[in-house]
């Protein structure tokens, strides 16, 4: 392919720029920015086809939701929470403090942040796991107060599993909402929902579209990261077995309509391979239309060269990223862009998804090209702090005054000289 072609091949599907979309979400942050409360539960009413009293789920419900939870799925929940807690802890940081100069102590001081929002998508697939991998490093970080939305059904009810799972994690608040207006709602507050320091989450493009709008707004909260639909990369050689390749492509496809995939074969026979195995298993799969409709817009690339898969993959910066190909671990060092990578033919991407302990909160839409996905460092801020001896401030001040005399800013020299001149 010529370098038009490749940029054609490895594009995104349109949506998060879409000027009638963005219009939308404004209009909708705007309103409960105004209207709070009153806003949200009308547009709960209108997206979600359910009329509520309430935005906040009692503390009850949620323990409710855990004792009749069966054990099978408690065991589930608890071994994802026992890893991905593990994973996190690890992720502690520690201060530093060094002797810059001789009576110049800097340090370096590690402070969680305050209230986080965790957004926590129902919809089709209310995502258990998205509530785990949020709310488990937030409160390993030490955030005071650590907020869940996710919307209602139709019934009027959060799915069980959530509000199980909510109870596991002791998380401080659940709020019956989702979409744009849950984000405009943690953006700016309402009479039942806090103000946050920070968004997390994932969601869909009016979901990514309010993130990305609060926090461009002077004083709005902080976001995880940019994201848009859910996206997989597969590496394929011929000692990949297709049936493993074609379920990791399918795991992704399935989530959304918008996800994309892609698979990197080595040549044409196990491309055909790969694509025959897919044919099978999408037609005994539940959710089949949204896997079909996304594999529409699915990519399989040949690529005979090492040089040439590296290339792709920095390219592309797929969200996950699955190397089924000989010593997959040689091929890490050279990959620049990706949010986590699966080594081997025994790591589907579904433990990270679910149990692993890694985050499954990932940057997408080639964010991985600046972005980490979410780690315990996400929920955590640093002050710096420093102390000078006035042996230090004699060493140091000189390089100071010379360089406030180079910005033209006296008063910041005369902090120093001042000093340097006081017999005190």
């Amino acid at each position: 392919m010529d370098e038009a072609g490749r940029a054609e091949a490895l594009s995104r599907p349109a949506g998060l720029s879409d000027p009638a979309l963005i219009e939308a979400v404004s209009s909708i942050m705007r309103d409960v920015k105004t209207s709070g409360d009153n806003a949200v539960l009308d547009y709960t009413a209108k997206f979600d086809g359910v009329k509520l009293d309430e935005l906040r789920v009692p503390e009850a419900r949620l323990k409710a939701a855990w004792n009749a939870l069966p054990d099978d799925e408690k065991n589930a929940i608890n071994t994802a929470r026992k890893n991905i807690k593990k994973f996190h802890q690890a992720q502690l940081p520690k201060d530093i403090e060094v002797e810059t100069t001789k009576g110049v102590i800097c340090r370096r001081e590690a402070r969680a942040i305050e209230t986080a929002g965790l957004y926590v998508p129902g919809g089709t697939a209310p995502l258990v796991s998205t509530l785990l991998m949020l709310a488990i490093p937030a409160k390993v970080a030490g955030v005071k107060r650590r907020i869940v939305v996710t919307p209602p059904g139709k019934d009027g009810a959060i799915n069980p599993a959530i509000l199980a799972a909510a109870y596991r994690c002791k998380v401080t608040d659940v709020f019956a909402c989702g979409g744009a207006q849950a984000i405009a709602a943690l953006a700016y507050g309402t009479e039942s929902i806090p103000r946050c320091d920070k968004i997390f989450g994932p969601g869909n493009a009016y979901v990514a579209t309010a993130k990305s709008l609060a926090a461009q707004e002077p004083g709005g909260p902080a976001v995880d990261m940019p994201a848009g639909p859910s996206e997989a990369m597969v590496v394929a050689n011929e000692d990949a077995n297709p049936v493993f390749v074609a379920s990791d492509l399918l795991s992704q496809a399935e989530h959304d309509t918008l996800a994309q995939v892609v698979c990197i074969a080595t040549n044409k026979d196990v491309a055909k391979n790969i694509e025959a195995e897919i044919k099978t298993q999408i037609a005994t799969l539940p959710r089949k239309e949204i896997a079909a409709e996304a594999m529409a817009q699915s990519r399989m690339i040949i690529a005979d060269s090492r040089t040439t898969v590296v290339d792709i993959i920095n390219r592309y910066a797929p969200e996950h990223l699955i190397l089924q190909i000989n010593k997959p671990k040689t091929l890490v060092p050279a990959i620049r862009n990706a949010g986590s990578i699966f080594l081997g033919p025994w790591t589907p991407e579904s433990v990270g998804d679910y149990a692993s302990g890694t985050n499954h909160t990932l940057p997408t839409y080639g964010a991985a090209r600046a972005y980490s996905g979410v780690t315990l460092e996400s929920f955590i801020k640093y002050i710096s702090v420093q102390k000078l001896s006035r042996k230090g401030l004699e060493r140091l001040g000189p390089a100071v005054e010379k360089l406030a005399e180079m910005e033209g800013l006296e008063a910041h020299r005369r902090a120093v000289s001042l000093r340097l001149e006081s017999k005190k």
